[in-house]
């Protein structure tokens, strides 16, 4: 095998730009990551039509406020959102409300909230929680290696009775641990309102909001909904009032600010909101949530077979098959061996699949990891699948 020299290879320095034609590049990246083709097709054709887009209009125009109140509507309904929840549109991303959680539910510092830690993105909202908050940790890490490979269990032993909530992330992208429903809390603790970041699976399967104590529940765009630059919030209104937040809380942090506004506290993400709505259309068209988790549940299968029935060439970390990722699923070849991993991404790239190992804060990280957002079609993933089986012939 040809030893590939990794320092000039545009594959190996994240080019997501292969030489091939745009109808040929199936986009495996974390995100931002693509739409679904008929979103994009949505999009572009509204450009063409005579006009004002939503890139121009006023946010407190008739025309946009049509627009606001169709993507709050299409979020509610297709994700079934009962009415004693409130729809935000809000700036920060992630990162944002990372802080922003802590500073709407605990108004004094001393205020206790418990962190669920099973993977990188749920240690980072624990990180930036505690600047505001006594964050008290339920570790999911390997007491051997240190490494996230599965979501631990929660008893009434973990959960401080004073917590104002309990946070944890639905889809560990970085680590390939999903949970496929959320967790219901011990019934001593189920006054307590769960908080989730489901930045990545947002919109891929059902939410029980009620039976399962949802209190807030935010999604960055730019995985499944929409472009990166719009973080949406669903809060119950419980959650929301005068003197609930820290006195600290930016308004533009601030749930009921915000809320109050009606999403137009300062000027919102205008095309950014217009593209969630049309990514709702988009999921309510193709059969709803149920439909969308079906094809999740198929792409994911797609890999994991290829992966499971490699005899070893191939692995992935998270073993216990019920919490493994539908969205991000991670794998190394050989064990990590740095110059089939190479060929790997250099012969994938030049076939159009981009995305399998990008350059991150992390580092490259132990694994590569095919992304299954809204905007990967199960075509696309038996595309990879059947170039990891071959792969795996020629090399094996």
């Amino acid at each position: 095998m040809t030893i590939v020299d990794a320092k000039i290879h545009p594959a190996l320095m994240g080019s997501l730009s292969p030489n091939v034609t745009v109808d040929e590049v199936i986009n495996f990246s974390p995100g931002p990551t693509s739409l679904p083709a008929a979103v994009e097709k949505t999009i572009a054709d509204s450009f063409q039509t005579p006009g004002l887009t939503s890139l121009a209009l006023s946010h407190r125009s008739p025309e946009f406020l049509a627009i606001l109140n169709h993507a709050a509507a299409s979020v509610r309904s297709v994700m079934s959102i009962p009415d004693d929840y409130e729809v935000l549109f809000m700036h920060g991303g992630g990162h944002g409300q990372f802080a922003a959680v802590p500073l709407n539910l605990c108004r004094d510092p001393s205020d206790i909230a418990t962190y669920v830690i099973n993977g990188t993105w749920s240690l980072r909202g624990k990180d930036e929680a505690q600047k505001y908050c006594r964050a008290q940790v339920v570790d999911g890490s390997d007491p051997e290696t240190g490494a996230y490979t599965s979501f631990p269990d929660l008893t009434e032993a973990d959960i401080h009775p004073n917590s104002k909530y309990v946070y944890l992330c639905s889809n560990e992208t970085v680590n390939g641990i999903e949970l496929h429903r959320l967790p219901k809390l011990p019934d001593s603790r189920r006054h307590i309102p769960l908080v989730i970041d489901a930045s990545s699976d947002f919109s891929t399967k059902p939410i029980d909001w009620v039976n399962s104590g949802v209190g807030v529940l935010f999604a960055c765009a730019s995985k499944n909904i929409g472009h990166p630059g719009l973080t949406l919030v669903v809060v119950r209104k419980d959650l929301i009032g005068t003197g609930k937040a820290s006195p600290l809380c930016p308004g533009v942090f601030n749930y009921t600010t915000n809320r109050d506004a009606e999403n137009l506290w300062n000027t919102p993400a205008t095309f950014n909101i217009e593209v969630v709505g049309h990514v709702m259309d988009w999921i309510q068209r193709e059969g709803g949530v149920d439909e969308i988790e079906c094809r999740c549940i198929a792409k994911a299968k797609a890999l994991y077979d290829v992966i499971d029935g490699s005899s070893g060439f191939y692995s992935t970390p998270v073993t216990n098959k019920s919490q493994r990722s539908r969205m991000n699923v991670p794998f190394n070849i050989c064990g990590g061996d740095e110059d089939l991993t190479n060929q790997f991404l250099i012969r994938s790239w030049e076939k159009g699949m981009i995305g399998l190992r990008t350059l991150t804060p992390f580092g490259v990280g132990d694994h590569l990891r095919a992304s299954l957002y809204n905007g990967v079609t199960l075509e696309q993933t038996h595309h990879l699948a059947t170039f990891m089986r071959r792969f795996c012939e020629k090399y094996s």
